[in-house]
């Protein structure tokens, strides 16, 4: 019998702790590409990157000698964005473009969307297989005091999150609410990464598939 080999495409911390969760053996292989998008949906904007950054660590795992033979890589990669009147955040470039993002989402309620995608190599047909989805949860700020928002661009928490904050920081001093799911909106929704492995591998012991 073949397993597959989890790979995951990113390299945020808080990722790699939600996978972790999973108790299935993983490696880490950072995918750099351009996390811009000509589109104008927010869903498909992240589907759109999300896909990208899986293509390219497939793509270099495609000149592993064992490929096919005892390499069957499964690769996840994600990606996420916020979305308020219209408009679509992500990263900020510095503390500056994180003051003017926090300072457009305060004391309003946006949308947050990330997109999972799975490249793999099905172990039964040695072909190349792809699912992809996403997810949204909607978070609601509080009015963001001058004073609270200097304090917290002090922690630089924002520096690395799309919206420029992060729901498991500091920035719970200025979250009022969220309706949807909590790991989504960290950057990985965990419980519907494990639908789609088992949607994808067709067996509910799907952990036992991974080596």
């Amino acid at each position: 019998m073949n397993y597959y080999s989890l790979v995951l495409a990113s390299q945020s911390p808080r990722r790699k702790e939600l996978l972790g969760y999973l108790n299935v053996p993983f490696e880490i292989i950072i995918s750099d590409v351009n996390e811009d998008s000509a589109e104008t949906s927010p869903q498909k904007f992240c589907e759109e990157v999300a896909r990208r950054k899986g293509e390219m660590v497939f793509n270099k795992l495609e000149s592993d000698a064992q490929f096919k033979k005892t390499f069957f890589p499964f690769v996840v990669s994600s990606d996420t964005i916020v979305y308020c009147d219209h408009k679509i955040y992500g990263k900020p470039k510095d503390t500056n473009e994180a003051r003017k993002i926090l300072q457009e989402l305060s004391g309003k309620s946006h949308i947050v969307y990330t997109a999972v995608c799975f490249i793999y190599l099905d172990v039964a047909k040695c072909e190349k297989k792809e699912f992809l989805f996403s997810c949204s949860s909607k978070v609601t700020f509080d009015t963001i005091s001058g004073e609270i928002l200097e304090n917290y661009l002090k922690t630089g928490d924002s520096l690395d999150k799309a919206g420029a904050y992060g729901i498991q920081g500091p920035s719970l001093s200025f979250i009022s609410h969220l309706e949807g799911s909590y790991s989504n909106v960290v950057g990985f929704p965990l419980s519907d990464v494990v639908k789609g492995i088992e949607k994808c591998l067709g067996n509910a012991k799907w952990q036992e598939m991974f080596i």
